[in-house]
């Protein structure tokens, strides 16, 4: 659909070409809720695709009264960013063609080829991939999931039938379970998870995170309950450290304090549980579709 990222002269990071860049509209991503404008991005000679999302194509919600979906984003990717993980693609803040918005680079699936294919892969030995998911998120027309596999729970999927949901037990996914935990990410779908080059997986779509209230919404409660990685102990304490210094900074600017106290609170409470949460049983825990 896009060119791959041209790569910035030395000196110029991703960031720089993507706020400082001119930006060339080149069509509009229908399927989103609100206003998801594909772009060229061009500085300094050099070229990349990238996603511009104007705060004045955004559809207000009740509960995320406060910011906007922009703000957030980029808030989204700032945390990812302290992790050390490189989880969400470089996203910035700027003016555009339609005022101030979110600009995120483009992600291109690794390629062509059966494996390659967004929604390849056998689904685990399922029966039905879930779109996006790259082969790591299914329904499955079994009890338990298969080895390889963590069951998130039944789902229906029409004519009186059920089947059960389970996502790949990757590293990956996990690293963004914990993600998602840190930002209270209220809408975890398979969409939202792209398959990269050199094995990377991105997630995308954090317009809707940092509420002060439990939102937690995701399709990777696979781990629920089960101890942290040492890996994701030593992110999580890099986070607490970062959250008293520059990168509580950073989110003041992008999120109320209200919601920057709840998100030191969710990375004190992960350290001190060690474990991935539970659904809390007050907000659904499943979002719907799961696409």
């Amino acid at each position: 659909m896009s060119a791959p990222e041209r790569i910035p002269p030395r000196g110029v990071t991703t960031a720089e070409l993507l706020t400082e860049g001119e930006l060339t509209v080149r069509g509009r991503i229908r399927e989103a809720s609100n206003a998801v404008l594909l772009c060229d991005v061009s500085y300094e000679g050099r070229e990349a695709s990238c996603v511009y999302k104007p705060v004045a194509g955004e559809r207000p919600l009740w509960d995320f009264p406060d910011g906007t979906l922009a703000q957030r984003e980029v808030a989204a990717y700032e945390v990812s960013e302290a992790t050390g993980w490189g989880l969400v693609p470089t996203t910035v803040l700027r003016d555009g063609p339609y005022g101030q918005g979110m600009c995120q680079l483009w992600i291109d699936p690794p390629g062509d080829g059966p494996g390659d294919h967004p929604d390849g892969g056998e689904g685990g030995g399922g029966d039905e991939g879930i779109g996006g998911g790259a082969g790591l998120l299914a329904l499955v027309d079994a009890e338990e999931p298969g080895e390889g596999w963590k069951a998130v729970g039944l789902a229906e999927v029409g004519e009186g039938r059920t089947a059960l949901l389970v996502h790949a037990d990757d590293e990956r996914l996990r690293r963004l379970a914990v993600l998602d935990a840190v930002i209270n990410n209220a809408d975890r779908k398979g969409g939202h998870l792209l398959p990269a080059s050199g094995g990377r997986l991105y997630g995308i779509d954090h317009g809707v995170t940092f509420n002060a209230e439990n939102k937690l919404r995701t399709l990777l409660w696979g781990w629920a309950g089960e101890k942290l990685t040492a890996e994701a102990v030593e992110a999580l304490e890099r986070l607490r450290e970062a959250l008293g210094g520059p990168l509580g900074v950073r989110l003041a600017e992008l999120i109320t304090e209200a919601e920057l106290d709840a998100t030191r609170a969710r990375v004190a409470n992960l350290l001190a549980s060690g474990r991935h949460p539970e659904p809390s049983g007050e907000w659904p825990a499943i979002p719907w579709p799961p696409v």
